[in-house]
């Protein structure tokens, strides 16, 4: 009987033991492997980040603020050293406070749209003559806080122009320079170094040629000498004050305005 249960026993846990080490073993085939990631070393190649682009490589519109036929560029960083590419529909552009130095022919070449150009504040020294000229359509024009010497040929649709604390001289400034430009109303050439007053067109309103080195006025310069009844009409005001000039030496010289020139004189 001792035989008959042992022999029954190792019947039944032979063939278990057997099962479970092959089950155990189809296990283990079945594991994956882990995968070995190799870490490239870096500690001989140039990580220093990528210089920052300058303004001259990045699109105007991401410099600056661009509205339906307006660009705004004031202030731009990184710094502005040259006129930004702009939209063919721009009609206003305002470009002040920048690092810009020079105005090339090719800068506003196909821009006839433009309306108002202000460059105030920028470090502009030289303007090639023909910068403006295609511009048939611009009415405003401002370049004060600049480091121009003389000026260029101007558009004959002008209303206002001002170019206002730069260092303008009468060899500079052509005497006729303002003569041509019929719709001219406003010209402020204050705190220059002009010794001489321009030809001044008859649509003027205000002009003002205050802190200059302006010594002497004509019968001419505002009035028509031997015309004692013209009356310079349009003309509101006039200011010279700052100049080397004594109004009281040229009393005919003021008689077709209605009011005397504004300011402090000697």
């Amino acid at each position: 009987m001792m035989h008959l249960r042992t022999l029954i026993c190792m019947l039944i846990v032979i063939p278990w033991m057997l099962s479970s080490a092959a089950k155990n073993g189809y296990m283990e085939v079945r594991k994956p492997k882990k995968d070995i990631v190799t870490i490239p070393d870096y500690g001989d190649s140039d990580t220093r980040p990528a210089a920052a682009p300058s303004a001259d490589e990045l699109p105007t519109c991401l410099l600056c603020v661009c509205l339906t036929g307006s660009v705004y560029c004031e202030e731009v960083s990184p710094e502005m050293s040259v006129v930004p590419a702009l939209p063919k529909e721009t009609a206003y552009l305002y470009a002040r406070y920048n690092k810009i130095t020079k105005i090339n022919n090719k800068d506003f070449a196909d821009m006839a749209t433009l309306k108002t150009i202000d460059l105030t504040g920028n470090l502009i020294s030289e303007i090639e003559d023909g910068a403006f000229s295609k511009l048939s359509n611009l009415e405003e024009l401002t370049l004060a806080d600049n480091r121009l010497t003389k000026l260029p040929m101007l558009p004959t649709k002008l209303v206002s122009f001002n170019a206002y604390s730069n260092h303008l001289k009468t060899k500079g400034v052509k005497s006729s320079a303002f003569k041509k430009l019929t719709r001219l109303a406003y010209l402020y050439l204050g705190n220059n170094q002009l010794e001489a007053i321009p030809q001044l067109p008859e649509s003027l309103r205000i002009v003002h040629l205050n802190n200059n080195n302006i010594s002497t006025v004509t019968a001419e310069t505002f009035c028509k000498g031997n015309n004692t009844h013209y009356i310079r009409g349009n003309m509101e005001e006039v200011r010279l004050d700052g100049n080397p000039l004594i109004l009281a030496q040229h009393p005919n010289s003021f008689i077709c305005l209605r009011a005397l020139p504004i300011g402090q004189y000697h």
